[in-house]
Formats: structure tokens, C-alpha cells, sequence
């Protein structure tokens, strides 16, 4: 039987499937068995295994418990994720999952926690047409979205405050049809007690404060944590001095963008632009 011979260090995935091989050949399985174990076809642990094909987080859970590894493979998804994000994101993730609020403000496409997953597909998958990302690294950063988005229903739910630039709703990502779908679901999410959406219109001009997309978060002990991405670059931000700045600007923003009814009737607008071609 012919061995693929596996470089863990050539990508998250192939890092994933070296550990799940060495561990099943550790205890004397076969993939058939694994398989049986967890569920999935042996041509799908094969496809783990060897790199061709990322984990997804029901994948890794299972593994886990075939193994009786708890949290470990689980944990190597999530780190999988995060090692093609910007630099700082990482820290990011694990304060934005104990966030009890979120103030974001978004400059380029939909904000991520809010974006469909047909909105979401297009854009990565865009990245790696252009040679941007690998198919691997795309459906990385896709499960590790919908785990984000996933955290949003967990109780008690953080209270998310996003200021969305109005180009982010013009800009047509995925073609009409994605469109439609994302922008009602962004109406549907305005309904929502759990969420306040603000488009900031471009008749505010100069008046917007911020230049990149900013993210704020309040932590359960009141401390605030801050992360920014820039020129292809992310940083975190833990310094009181600028954090209290962008707060002020993010209040400012807050007072300048359309309220909450009529940022509902703005996207309603664009949305029904999109259906009318």
C-alpha cells in the first residue's frame, strides 16, 4: 500500500491529520476503524490524514472522542483557524468569546459575525482565485466564522453594536442573489433585541471617525480590549489611553449614523435595489 509521506508543517490541515495518523497508528487502528469510531467514511479519514481535505469542528469532536482526547483535536481546529488569520487575532478570539458586549464598526464588506454563509463563501473564495489563500486555508476561516457566529447564542448572549459604513451594503459580493439573502438577513438581525445595526451613510464625509474597521469589547470584569486591522495587518489593543479615544469616536459614530428604524429602512432600500437589478 502506497504512504503518503506527510510535512505537518506545510499547513494547518496537514498539522491536524499528521496528529490524528500518529495517534490511530499509536493504538494499532486502521482507518476503517477510526471511521466506524467516529462515524465518517474511511476515504474521508484518509482525506484528514493526509491534508486534502480541512477538519471540521463536528470532525475534531468526534475524533476526540473516539481517542478519549477531550478538548484536544478540538482545540487543534480552533488553532488551525487562527494560524491563517492576521497577527493578533488569535488573542482576539479568545477575549471576543467571553465578551459580555461588542461595539464593531465595518468599513469594507458585512461584518463577519453577521455574514450568510453563501456571503461569506464568495468572499473567501475570491481570495483564493486571486491567489490570496489556499482552498485549505478558505474553508478554515469559514468554519471558524460560523463557530463565531455560533458563540453569539450562548447564554447569557453578548449584546453586539455594529456601525456598518454604507459601502459595505453597496458593494456586491457573491452577485445579486447573495446579496438579497445577506441584506435581509441584516434586516431580520435589526429586529433582534440582542443586536443594534447603524449604517454610517456616506454623507457623513469627514465626519467619520474612523478610517479601518474597529472592534470593542466590554469583558465581564468591565476591562476593555480593543483589535484593529490595517494595510493587511491586525493589532490588538489593551492600552486604556487609545482605547478610551476610540471610544469616544465609536459614541461619536454612534450619534452621527442613522438610527436604528432608519438603518432598517436603509438596507431595505438597498436590498430591494439589488432585486430590481
Amino acid at each position: 500500500m502506497n504512504r503518503k509521506e506527510l510535512d505537518p508543517d506545510s499547513s494547518p490541515a496537514a498539522k491536524f491529520g499528521a496528529q490524528v495518523r500518529e495517534l490511530r497508528e499509536a493504538r494499532g487502528w486502521t482507518q476503517e476503524h477510526l471511521a466506524s469510531l467516529t462515524g465518517y467514511s474511511a476515504v474521508h479519514v484518509s482525506a484528514i490524514e493526509t491534508g486534502r481535505k480541512p477538519p471540521t469542528e463536528r470532525f475534531a469532536r468526534r475524533v476526540d472522542v473516539a481517542f478519549e482526547t477531550p478538548e484536544q483535536f478540538e482545540r487543534e481546529w480552533r488553532d488551525a483557524g487562527r494560524r491563517v488569520l492576521f497577527e493578533g487575532f488569535t488573542d482576539y478570539l479568545r477575549s471576543e468569546a467571553d465578551a459580555v458586549a461588542l461595539r464593531l464598526f465595518e468599513i469594507n464588506i458585512i461584518p463577519s459575525l453577521f455574514q450568510t454563509p453563501a456571503y461569506a463563501r464568495a468572499y473567501q473564495e475570491a481570495r483564493v482565485r486571486r491567489g490570496r489563500a489556499t482552498q485549505q486555508q478558505a474553508e478554515e476561516r469559514l468554519a471558524l466564522l460560523l463557530h463565531r457566529q455560533q458563540r453569539l447564542d450562548r447564554q447569557p448572549p453578548p449584546r453586539v453594536h455594529a456601525v456598518i459604513d454604507e459601502g459595505c451594503l453597496h458593494r456586491t459580493i457573491g452577485g445579486p442573489d447573495v446579496m438579497v439573502e445577506q441584506l435581509l438577513h441584516l434586516e431580520e438581525l435589526t429586529e433582534h433585541p440582542q443586536f443594534v445595526i447603524q449604517v454610517s451613510p456616506f454623507s457623513l464625509g469627514e465626519d467619520r471617525p474612523f478610517a479601518h474597521p474597529i472592534t470593542l469589547l466590554t469583558m465581564p470584569n468591565r476591562a476593555s480590549i480593543g483589535y484593529g486591522e490595517i494595510q493587511g495587518r491586525g493589532f490588538l489593543q489593551r492600552d486604556p489611553n487609545p482605547l478610551s479615544e476610540w471610544a469616544g469616536e465609536y459614541d461619536q459614530l454612534q450619534v452621527e449614523a442613522l438610527s436604528r428604524a432608519a438603518s432598517r429602512e436603509f438596507i431595505r432600500r438597498v436590498r430591494r435595489g439589488f432585486e430590481n437589478g
